[in-house]
């Protein structure tokens, strides 16, 4: 594969895959369910480590 057909693809189907990849990981934030799981990483740095 040459560096233009690789520059390419990158413009091309990169992009639209970097897109896809990036409101999938939004819609993954965002589910339904997410919202414990989220609160608890949130407050989990301001808890004190007894170890």
């Amino acid at each position: 594969m040459t560096y233009d057909a690789l520059r390419h693809f990158a413009d091309s189907w990169g992009l639209v895959l970097m897109a896809i990849m990036f409101a999938a990981f939004v819609g993954w934030t965002f589910r339904k369910g997410a919202r414990s799981r989220q609160d608890r990483a949130a407050r989990s740095i301001l808890e004190e480590d007894d170890g």
